[in-house]
């Protein structure tokens, strides 16, 4: 149950950068400028892979989960969440269906992509929405946040969402890509990925967007 609540409500520990002066905002650049090139990059890419680790705080138990594992995007709408901590958890879209396993439990929560947070909030790392379209943006101190190297971009959904809040999208200034998403929900829980060892434009076996839970799984469609 709590990987499906760290799953759908929220977007993990420190990623270590390259060392480099965080680049300055005097020059006049926008919020809409650094979205821009951020959805520049990612209209180029067709498929995305990345170690990452994840850290979920619930705030009402104020209580820290982490887990981390490897993920895969391709366009359109899909991905792919493989867990090496806890083993053998999954998430896995195929751009219609979101499947999300829990080994632990023998339980496979399965609904409609549009129902789920992540293509709401990671659309345009799937090919679907736009940045400077789908959220108000503003640009944050990335030193106050202990971001080095880059920006940090709070967007918060033009329309309201009742799965998150906003969510803040921490960018590597030397490529334009994002190293880091944060997503907060109504109940103040921050969900946060951290992504490390990008790769882009790599070819992915179709196998990795399919997954068929072992004989016992119990299928729940909330």
């Amino acid at each position: 149950m709590q990987l499906r609540r760290r799953t759908l409500l929220t977007l993990g520990a420190t990623l270590s950068l390259t060392a480099f002066a965080s680049p300055s905002l005097a020059a006049g650049i926008t919020a809409e400028d650094i979205a821009g090139r951020v959805q520049k990059f990612y209209d180029g890419t067709k498929t995305f892979r990345a170690t990452f680790k994840q850290t979920y705080y619930i705030k009402v138990q104020n209580k820290k989960k982490e887990s981390a594992g490897k993920v895969v995007f391709e366009k359109p709408g899909k991905m792919s969440f493989t867990y090496d901590e806890p083993s053998g958890n999954r998430v896995v879209s195929d751009g219609k269906i979101i499947r999300i396993y829990e080994r632990e439990n023998a339980q496979m929560y399965e609904t409609q992509v549009k129902k789920s947070q992540y293509p709401a909030a990671l659309a345009f790392l799937m090919g679907e929405g736009k940045l400077t379209k789908d959220f108000k943006l503003k640009v944050l101190d990335a030193s106050t946040m202990k971001f080095e190297g880059g920006y940090v971009l709070e967007c918060i959904p033009k329309e309201a969402s009742p799965a998150y809040q906003k969510m803040l999208l921490y960018i590597d200034a030397a490529t334009n890509q994002v190293r880091r998403a944060l997503i907060l929900d109504a109940q103040a829980n921050r969900n946060r990925f951290d992504f490390d060892s990008p790769e882009v434009n790599k070819p992915v076996d179709p196998k990795e967007f399919e997954f068929t839970p072992p004989k016992g799984t119990k299928t729940v469609h909330p």
